[in-house]
């Protein structure tokens, strides 16, 4: 599967998973994230359900503390 991440072509090896699994997958998991796909917002209740396949475009951002 080839996913484009932060404008970036990335290839994994299934046909789709969850954007659960991408976030465990790129070792982001217990960090502060808002995930875009195709354009729309993924709430994190919807991270596991979310399912991605082949061509999906994302945005992921993390959030950086200070003042």
């Amino acid at each position: 599967m080839q996913l484009t991440i932060n404008g970036k072509p990335r290839s994994f090896d299934a046909d789709s998973f969850s954007v659960a699994h991408l976030v465990t997958t790129l070792e982001l998991t217990g960090k502060r994230l808002a995930i875009e796909c195709n354009g729309e917002i993924v709430p994190r209740s919807q991270f596991e359900a979310t399912q991605l396949v082949d061509g999906n475009k994302l945005e992921i951002v993390g959030a950086v503390g200070g003042g």
